[in-house]
């Protein structure tokens, strides 16, 4: 009996550890972000832990850097919405992340930056569309910020998000393929499940 016990014991411990290794308790069940369980928050990191990036470029036009700003602050209001499950306030900020896209004055930007630019200009336009327009779908609009939080990061990684953002990976959403983002807190807010797994991800690095 006690060896049983111990037996018993083990599983559960296995059961319960961290976010990035729950399973279903259902045999050949896989995660999505529908079926999920409470995970256990993430461990706390300091600034001076994590690995910090700088952004590529040094010297950009305040009128652009303006612009782009605007663009990752529509990308923190998306963010920060879909963490918080309300699907109307990410479709706003998909909408407004347009706008500010077009408004983006591409003829000041060098031609390495132009490059840069544009070879996520069209992808993450059609994100923030497909967000905008898919009010009431959340779980849509999730896959197109994991798509967008790609683009998102490379053009901070090159251009700077106007203050510091942290880069953060969730190891589970999309059937443990896993996904990033950025966040403007150091504070887990998971974008691709919401309520159900607030607090599932791991902070990576900070961008200055």
């Amino acid at each position: 009996m006690k060896k049983i016990l111990m037996a018993t014991m083990a599983i559960a411990a296995v059961t319960f550890a961290a976010c990035n290794n729950n399973q279903s308790s259902h045999e050949g069940h896989q995660h999505d972000s529908t079926a999920v369980t409470a995970a256990a928050p993430a461990t706390a990191a300091t600034d001076e832990s994590l690995a910090t990036l700088t952004p590529q470029f040094t010297t950009i036009d305040p009128a652009v850097a303006a612009s782009l700003k605007q663009v990752t602050d529509h990308y923190l209001h998306i963010k920060n919405a879909l963490a918080g499950d309300n699907s109307a306030e990410a479709a706003n900020g998909g909408k407004a992340m347009a706008t500010a896209m077009e408004q983006l004055n591409k003829a000041a930007l060098t031609p390495e930056q132009q490059q840069l630019y544009g070879q996520n200009e069209d992808d993450l336009k059609e994100h923030a569309e497909h967000i905008g327009k898919n009010e009431g779908n959340v779980e849509h609009q999730r896959e197109h910020f994991a798509q967008m939080s790609e683009d998102v990061l490379s053009l901070v990684k090159a251009f700077g998000g106007g203050q510091p953002l942290y880069q953060d990976y969730c190891p589970m959403y999309d059937n443990n393929k896993g996904a990033a983002w950025l966040s403007e807190t150091k504070e887990i807010k998971n974008p691709y499940f919401g309520s159900k797994m607030a607090t599932c991800g791991t902070v990576k690095a900070i961008i200055k």
